[in-house]
């Protein structure tokens, strides 16, 4: 019966049988295939091979029961619908087999064009379009290139290089110049390359052409670059890849032909209006390769008006049906407009919120879905730095910006140069002709790209705005020689190594580091920009879209701040109140000399005149901090580190003494601290004498630094501000030290404060396991707890974070066992899960227990999400990325508790 059910499981969909909410089991174009069917627009026949099946080969190495028996019952329906038959001699009916995920993943996958060409059914081609030899030979050279490169793994620069010398045989630069007999003697040469490398002769059965082809792209699935795609966008491994195998339609077909791309709007900025690429007398692989370089959309009017005025209409109507902006891809044929694929588009970060907010203008979506279709990274990217331009700087070539941004570095020409010298900590620009899928390792390691060939739709240009690289493409002014690790522009010749700067907004290229400038979207957050009275129409957008986020949060958002500066930066940013300030950055600069009096201290008497030393310099520094967060809590962590740390290196210390000795100098006092330093080292200092152990060993430590927070406190409130003040007892792991803590705290605070109004909060940061294991015991000694998720992790994991990521964090990412690393986002199910156990049992004890975070999770996007979740009062994170937290944790009221209402 088992296997009677795997033999009768639908594997293969019509187009007309799906639907744009299928992509799970179709695939995100072969979905969007079969909405296009349905609303009635010219979408050439075919059908779709599901993910599910894709999932069942890549388990076993074969195709499921049932498949091939499915996929011929479908071809014979498409033949009957076109009235040809797969490869027939007389009249062939051609197919494209396509790869299509559920997420887009442009250029990752494979694509085979024109299966079913063979050596007799390229003649039936040329009589069905009249006698076109040239476009028959041309088309059975494409399926030789792209069969051999898919399926068979023939080196692609093979073919390549047999174009050029076909090229130059005739004297020209361009494919286009060749004829039907060029085009007949390429395709011999590329046989003979395919023979050479896969001891075969090309395949001349249409329907084993079919079944090659359908096998590499579920394949393809799996590739290195897609592997490292997926990784690089956080695609999950487990969705497998359909297949969509489609009637050909012909756009190379001469000059009433062509290929393009369409945006509905602009990916670049959002602006409305006409924008894409196109290709006469070419096939859709020629747009996206950048062989040649492509005409704007709007010149189709000039050359085709009728096929140009019914594009622009299915680009309304289809923009309108999926409320968004919308990428297409179409083909014509002689005169007839086809729709070959659309899908929500990929855009910028500013035109993600641009779009966000005209949408809403237009009534297409709401407020709220306006708040989930932007995230923090975008927000992220906008708060760049960009190009500050003046007369000294010219460019010396202008390309098409393709994604923005303001990108300096180091020229390579090679993936594998731009990961190297990026591994090494330079910044480099990827120069190629253009990109191809094989470059997403130097892509993603690039901090720009730039190519001289191709245009907005091109493969540079869209995998940049995926991952929001800074991309300028077809600066065809620039002669690109690989080989020879150079390019000229403007009569001068940069090598590798030379420095560019690249704007993926205007699109020009300088030589040499050009000074950056704050975005308009850093200016508006510090207040210098006034949205309601701009006419930038990306501040505007930002504006409306974080206020909504503000609005319905439930999140509070604090930042980690230590100084007023960054005090007042934050709370311009929007901070809520300080979630962490770091007592120990007071320590240093010309203090470290009253830190050393405390801990060479040998009585008493010493160490308690260090201690009052130290006392009214702290209290300067909360005054200040108390002043800039006027109304707002302030979490003040008591001194964490060990105190070794404020002390000069060991080894360091005792090269110093010997030389010194060895010169005869009076050393007493370097003898001393180095006598210190040996008596407090430790071979794990992050494990030993630091947070409460410290405060608990040192008499008078903790006490000074409360006395400070105190009296700070009482100095504002007396000149009229209002402090409020938290003092966080760190690496607490059993409910005994907070107590002794607090107790001690408690009676310096009842002196301190009489009859102020202030009002001082106890708390401690859960960062040990066993704090969060004991977090019911420990909230009766704690009116608030703080997670500092960094230790967290280390301590959950056994990592030390210093040593970590650089030794083996990129094997483990290599091997798929971190998605991410956990420092840069929570682990959800380790860490994650003591973080809601001691949310959970803190507050059963202490209803009112109040909750936050102050690690570097607390300004990732994801881990802003669980937070939410978990039910914290207030997430705590560096200034710069308090917008982010903001509107993050907007998003996570609308996608975790408001999913039903969008």
């Amino acid at each position: 019966m088992a296997a009677q059910e795997t033999v009768d499981h639908k594997y293969v969909y019509d187009f007309a049988e799906g639907n744009m909410d299928l992509k799970d089991l179709l695939g995100g174009k072969g979905a969007n295939l079969a909405e296009m069917t349905n609303l009635g627009l010219p979408v050439p026949p075919g059908f779709t091979i599901t993910t599910e099946a894709c999932k069942a080969y890549l388990a076993t190495g074969e195709e499921p029961d049932g498949l091939a028996g499915q996929i011929a019952a479908h071809l014979s329906s498409l033949e009957s619908a076109m009235g040809k038959r797969l490869g027939d001699p007389q009249d062939p009916l051609l197919v494209s087999v396509r790869s299509g995920a559920k997420f887009s993943m442009p250029g990752m996958m494979e694509t085979v064009l024109n299966v079913g060409l063979n050596d007799r059914s390229v003649v039936g081609l040329s009589a069905q379009a009249g006698g076109n030899d040239r476009f028959a030979w041309d088309s059975y050279r494409r399926l030789i290139q792209m069969f051999g490169k898919t399926v068979c793994e023939v080196p692609g620069e093979e073919f390549e290089h047999a174009l050029d010398d076909a090229k130059r045989a005739k004297g020209t630069t361009n494919d286009l110049d060749l004829d039907a007999e060029d085009l007949r003697g390429l395709v011999d040469s590329y046989k003979k390359i395919f023979s050479k490398h896969t001891g075969r002769e090309f395949p001349q059965e249409p329907r084993e052409q079919l079944d090659l082809a359908i096998r590499a792209v579920f394949e393809s699935w799996n590739a290195d670059r897609a592997v490292l795609y997926r990784r690089q966008e956080r695609i999950p491994a487990d969705l497998g890849t359909a297949v969509n195998v489609v009637a050909m339609v012909f756009g190379n077909l001469g000059p009433d032909s062509g290929t393009g791309v369409a945006f509905t709007r602009d990916p670049g900025s959002g602006a409305q209006g006409i924008y894409g690429d196109y290709l006469a007398n070419a096939q859709g692989e020629d747009v996206v390769a950048g062989i040649r370089n492509t005409v704007p959309l709007q010149e189709l009017e000039q050359l085709d008006k009728k096929s140009y005025d019914q594009l622009l209409a299915f680009m309304a109507r289809l923009e309108e049906h999926y409320k968004d902006l919308c990428d297409i891809e179409f083909t014509i044929e002689r005169g007839k407009l086809w729709m070959l694929q659309t899908r929500v588009g990929k855009r910028t970060a500013a035109a993600a919120f641009v779009i966000a907010g005209q949408l809403v203008d237009e009534g297409l979506i709401d407020l709220d879905e306006a708040l989930h279709r932007v995230n923090g990274a975008q927000l992220a990217q906008l708060m760049f730095p960009r190009f500050q331009l003046d007369h000294e700087f010219q460019p010396v070539a202008k390309g098409i910006g393709a994604s923005p941004g303001a990108a300096s570095g180091k020229v390579v020409f090679t993936s594998a140069r731009a990961v190297e010298l990026a591994g090494e900590g330079e910044s480099v620009i990827l120069v190629r002709r253009e990109t191809n899928p094989d470059d997403l390792n130097g892509m993603i390691a690039s901090k720009g790209i730039l190519t001289s060939r191709g245009g907005k739709t091109s493969h540079a240009a869209v995998v940049a705005r995926g991952m929001g690289k800074t991309c300028v493409s077809g600066a065809d002014e620039l002669e690109v020689n690989v080989p020879a690790k150079k390019f000229t522009v403007a009569g001068q010749t940069v090598t590798e190594g030379d420095i560019v700067s690249i704007d993926g907004t205007t699109g020009k290229v300088y030589l040499g580091e050009v000074p950056v400038m704050p975005s308009e979207v850093v200016q508006y957050f510090e207040g210098s920009v006034d949205p309601e009275h701009i006419d930038n129409a990306l501040v505007r957008a930002v504006h409306r879209i974080m206020t909504h986020a503000d609005a319905t949060r439930r999140l509070a958002v604090r930042t980690n701040a230590d100084t007023g500066a960054d005090a007042a930066r934050a709370r311009r940013f929007g901070a809520e109140g300080i979630g962490l300030c770091r007592t120990e950055h007071m320590f240093l600069g010309d203090r470290r000399e009253l830190v050393e009096r405390l801990i060479l201290a040998r009585t008493d008497d010493e160490r308690d005149g260090a201690l009052a030393a130290l006392l009214p310099l702290q209290r300067a520094d909360f005054e200040e901090i108390f002043r800039e967060m006027d109304g707002l809590p302030v979490t003040v962590r008591l001194i964490d580190p060990p105190l070794h740390e404020f002390l000069p290196p060991l080894e360091q210390l005792a090269v110093n003494v010997a030389v010194a000795q060895e010169r005869g100098e009076d050393v007493a006092k370097e003898e001393a601290l180095l006598a210190a330093v040996r008596r407090m080292h430790e071979e794990n200092p992050m494990l030993g004498l630091r947070g409460v152990r410290l405060g608990l060993v040192i008499p008078g430590l903790f006490a000074m630094q409360v006395r400070a927070i105190a009296e700070a406190a009482v100095t504002v409130a007396r000149g009229g501000a209002v402090a409020k003040p938290e003092i966080m007892v760190p690496l607490v792991g059993a409910v005994q030290e907070l107590e002794t803590v607090r107790a001690e705290a408690e009676k310096i605070i009842a002196e301190v404060v009489r009859d102020s109004g202030v009002e001082v909060l106890i708390g401690t940061m859960i960062e040990v396991p066993r704090a969060a294991l004991t977090a019911g015991q420990i909230a009766e000694a704690a009116q608030f707890f703080s997670f500092g998720t960094n230790d967290l992790t280390q301590m959950a994991w056994g990592f030390s974070r210093d040593d970590v990521e650089g030794a083996f964090f990129w094997r483990y990412l290599e091997l798929g066992i971190f998605g991410i690393s956990p420092f840069e986002s929570i682990d959800r199910d380790g860490v994650g899960r003591l973080v809601r156990i001691a949310a959970e049992e803190g507050r059963a004890a202490r209803p009112g227990l109040k909750l936050g975070v102050c690690g570097e999770h607390g300004g990732d996007p994801d881990s802003v999400h669980f937070f939410h979740e978990v039910g914290l009062d207030y997430v705590s994170c560096s200034p710069f990325r308090v917008p982010v937290a903001r509107l993050e944790a907007g998003r996570a009221v609308i996608e975790t508790d408001g999913s039903d209402s969008r």
